[in-house]
């Protein structure tokens, strides 16, 4: 495939915010990617979770405060529990299919 680009979606902090938040509310991840240019594409719990310690980062070095730092590691707990849920289903749905 050498000489193929593959197109990315590169999402500002606003638009990530707003899928932290959706997730954090429960909602499923595939359904946000309707609101983002190239419909269709979703972004995964990985890519969240890293976007969110980035901006933790980003955080800490511009002084935020205190409460809104502790308010993003909530969003990172809540991401974990989401990713480990399904990688349970996961587990379940494949040792059914043995």
């Amino acid at each position: 495939m050498s000489g193929v680009k593959l197109k990315r979606n590169v999402l500002n902090v606003k638009q990530k915010l707003e899928i932290l938040q959706k997730l954090d509310n429960g909602e499923s991840a595939s359904t946000d990617a309707g609101d983002l240019p190239n419909e269709g594409n979703t972004i995964s719990h990985s890519a969240a979770l890293q976007s969110v310690e980035i901006l933790l980062v980003y955080m800490g070095q511009r002084g935020f405060d205190y409460g809104d730092i502790t308010a993003v590691r909530k969003i990172c707990v809540d991401i974990r529990q989401e990713m480990n849920k399904q990688q349970k289903q996961r587990r379940i749905t494949e040792f059914l299919k043995q």
